[in-house]
């Protein structure tokens, strides 16, 4: 599993989060700079909910008080003396470690993608062929057309596709394996180890990494593609495509899947509470504005919105009448 993107408890990221709010407040010195990097040295959880929270790989560059850039980049001067050459040797191990943590958090190539899109982003393009493709939020592929063939490759999220008529196969490529097109519109989703195909119109064939046959879906079905065999066809869901308007729509879905949907969109911590892991819900949800999206849920569940900061969201069970009179 990648190290950066193991799940911390939330009380370390709680922690994180009030470091942030620290760092960014403006009233930051030296004192405080050399605090916060003894609470990233003490626990590699640590490490993890900052790189998460996107402090790592911004260590330097988006802190807003400027004291407080200054005391994480010269912190190490209040120490005892230490030889040029060993401070040098240090500052470079310390780069190549927020470098690294950063790639863990964001792999080369997804920084290095063709098209990419960060957090609440969407993209369109339209490619030399004339094929349109649309990115969802947090999604990253490179376009290979050549003389011989046109191919995407899907680094993670998702892209819609509407593939223009042409002599050269159209395929879309991710670690599980190839998808080829046949005339066709359709969903490629990155999700973990596995690969979702959603076809909303013609056909597209599915061919496993690992296997030397396939399957053709048609209008309508999904399958998750892994690299040594593909899952069983369903019905897609409906309204597929309705991320590409700015909204979802969900069936009798449940509540932590739709909250880990809208996270996608947002910074920060969006959790829920144990207790309504079985909850399931039906509706649409406004993508671009997931705060509105999350006031919807109270009139339709048993559940309330406790919000600490814009970063610290969490839908918790809501409380009974009788103890909300009382406040």
């Amino acid at each position: 599993m990648n190290m950066a993107r193991q799940p911390v408890s939330a009380r370390v990221l709680d922690e994180a989060i009030a470091w942030q709010l620290r760092v960014g407040g403006g009233a930051a010195d030296s004192q405080l700079g050399a605090e916060l990097e003894r609470w990233l040295n003490e626990s590699t959880e640590h490490a993890r909910a900052w790189a998460q929270l996107g402090g790592i790989d911004r260590h330097l560059g988006t802190i807003n008080s400027p004291s407080a850039r200054k005391a994480l980049q010269t912190s190490a001067r209040s120490r005892p003396y230490r030889p040029a050459s060993r401070v040098l040797i240090g500052m470079g191990v310390s780069c190549a470690v927020g470098i690294g943590l950063a790639l863990q958090a964001q792999p080369l190539p997804v920084w290095l993608a063709d098209e990419r899109t960060g957090a609440g982003e969407q993209h369109s393009v339209t490619l030399s062929d004339q094929s349109h493709i649309q990115l969802n939020s947090r999604s990253a592929l490179d376009i290979r057309f050549d003389a011989r063939q046109r191919r995407l490759f899907l680094h993670q999220g998702e892209v819609l596709i509407d593939t223009a008529p042409g002599e050269r196969p159209f395929i879309v490529q991710t670690d599980q394996g190839d998808l080829r097109a046949l005339g066709t519109r359709f969903i490629v989703r990155r999700e973990g180890d596995a690969t979702r195909l959603i076809v909303l119109r013609s056909a597209v064939a599915a061919l496993p990494g690992d296997l030397q046959a396939g399957r053709t879906l048609r209008a309508g079905e999904q399958v998750l593609m892994h690299r040594g065999h593909l899952g069983d066809s369903r019905e897609a869901p409906i309204a597929a495509d309705a991320w590409s308007r700015g909204m979802l729509v969900v069936e009798n879905l449940p509540l932590a899947e739709l909250l880990a949907k809208l996270s996608e969109y947002r910074q920060g911590y969006l959790g829920l509470d144990p207790s309504l892991e079985s909850l399931r819900i039906s509706g649409s949800f406004p993508l671009h504005d997931t705060d509105r999206a999350l006031a919807a849920l109270p009139p339709s569940l048993p559940v309330q919105i406790e919000r600490h900061t814009d970063w610290w969201v969490k839908v918790v069970p809501a409380k009974p009448v009788a103890d909300t009179d009382k406040q």
